[in-house]
């Protein structure tokens, strides 16, 4: 891959990563309720889910789709469904002290599971794999393409969680916490209404 198209996709794969959506809206909101530290599993699952995802695209997991298009729409709408639900559960959640001890956050498996249901992703993997990938080499733009994706999320998607438990002590005051809460959960569902809008 040619020196000027690697810095195009390493800005393109830091900027999907980077830019609020489902993963990051989550991840700030566990960093808010568990943490940094407990969050860790959750961001992993994120970002090694995510890496799998588009290598498993881009060596054909698609053709599947193809074969089967009635199979995309609805993954789609199960992962809004489920979107949906947590937004709903952010949007009614009390402040900080009500909810610290309760619960658990989403873990590694729950969160790599989620990038496959998850709009963004879909989005992100297939721009990224057609946009630098269908050239010479392809099978091996497609590794750098999820490495790529891999190494920029970790920071990117890391800065939600830092932001979330930097927010903690403010939001255990239910004046902060309960409109938090709902922005959140409206930011949440504003990631996903072009599910229902395509």
């Amino acid at each position: 891959m040619r020196t000027d198209v690697l810095a195009a996709m390493i800005a393109f794969c830091f900027v999907a990563s980077a830019t609020p959506g489902p993963n990051n809206l989550m991840l700030m909101t566990s960093g808010v309720n568990f943490g940094f530290r407990r969050t860790l599993p959750h961001l992993m699952g994120v970002v090694l889910g995510f890496t799998l995802m588009v290598a498993l695209v881009g060596f054909g997991l698609d053709a599947i789709f193809s074969r089967f298009p009635a199979l995309l729409p609805v993954m789609r709408y199960l992962g809004a469904a489920y979107m949906l639900w947590l937004a709903y559960k952010i949007a009614t959640s009390g402040p900080l002290h009500d909810t610290a001890n309760e619960g658990a956050p989403l873990g590694f498996f729950g969160a790599a599971a989620f990038q496959w249901v998850n709009p963004k992703g879909w989005v992100m993997a297939i721009g990224a794999l057609t946009t630098y990938s269908a050239v010479d080499n392809y099978a091996t733009n497609v590794v750098i393409v999820a490495l790529c994706y891999m190494i920029v999320t970790l920071p990117g998607a890391g800065a939600w969680a830092l932001l979330g438990a930097s927010l903690r002590k403010a939001l255990s005051n239910p004046r902060i916490a309960r409109p938090f809460n709902w922005a959140m959960a409206a930011l949440l569902v504003a990631s996903i209404a072009t599910v229902f809008t395509d």
